[in-house]
This record gives C-alpha cells, structure tokens and sequence, in this order.
C-alpha cells in the first residue's frame, strides 16, 4: 500500500538548488523552483520553509554519482546537506541516486522546444529533481524502494 502525502526532491549544488513536488496522491513529480544562494545556512533555512509551507511528508535529496557509482567532489557536500536539513524539518529526508538526471532533464527540455542555455541552469536544476522524483515514484508504485 502506497504512502499519502506529497513528496519533495531537492537537486542540490553549490549555488542552485532546483526543487520539485509530487501531487498528494505521490503520482506526478512537478519542478517547483529554484533556489539561488551560495550561503549554505540559508539553503537550509529556504528548503526547509519550503516543506512546511507545501506540506511535505518526505524530502529525497539527490547523491550525486559518478556513471560507475564511484563518489564525485560535490557527493560529500550533497549528503551533509541532507544530513543538515534533516535535522531543520520533522520529515524523513533521504539520499537518492540522481545519476543522469540534469541529463535528461536537459533532454526533456529540449524536446519541448526549450534549449537549456547558461540562463536556464535554473530551469534545469528544478526540472532534474523533478525527473528524479518522478523516478523515486515509479518505483514506488513498482514496489521499489519505497518510502
């Protein structure tokens, strides 16, 4: 039996965080926005208003990966983030591979006649969590790993 209630994923980087929502119902991962700020402490604080003010029940934090699963320079960073964040929100915050994500969020993009430029990284980082949500929640609905 699936779980209820909307599902945030966070894309984190450096100076974007790109987030996406599911719907209640856990069927469809929408990107929300883009977070733009260097200032770790106010990553936090933003992404965490972010869950209370949408009524999240879950946060998925992208790990970043190499293809072969081999640890990249920003894994560290991404995982103490969640680790942070986790402590800021009353909600599981979880780590989940994003292996390929702002890929096919850049794909997905251009296919709908919206080249991706350095002006849009933003519109990238929310559509990357929204491609890994979407992910988290068809294996859900598989069975898989499920939260």
């Amino acid at each position: 039996m699936a779980h209820a209630g909307r599902v945030m994923a966070v894309d984190w980087g450096e100076a974007r965080i790109g987030v996406a929502l599911s719907d209640p119902t856990r069927t469809l991962a929408t990107p929300h926005v883009t977070i733009e700020d260097k200032d770790k402490r106010r990553q936090i604080e933003r992404v965490a208003a972010l869950v209370e003010a949408t009524e999240a029940t879950l946060v998925l934090v992208g790990l970043p990966l190499h293809v072969d699963g081999r640890e990249t320079t920003t894994t560290k960073p991404a995982t103490k983030f969640a680790e942070k964040l986790a402590r800021y929100v009353t909600v599981p915050v979880v780590m989940v591979d994003e292996r390929w994500t702002s890929r096919e969020a850049e794909a997905r993009l251009s296919e709908a006649g919206r080249r991706p430029g350095r002006a849009d990284k933003g519109r990238v980082d929310s559509a990357a969590a929204a491609v890994l949500l979407q992910a988290w929640l068809d294996a859900e609905v598989r069975g898989g790993e499920a939260q």
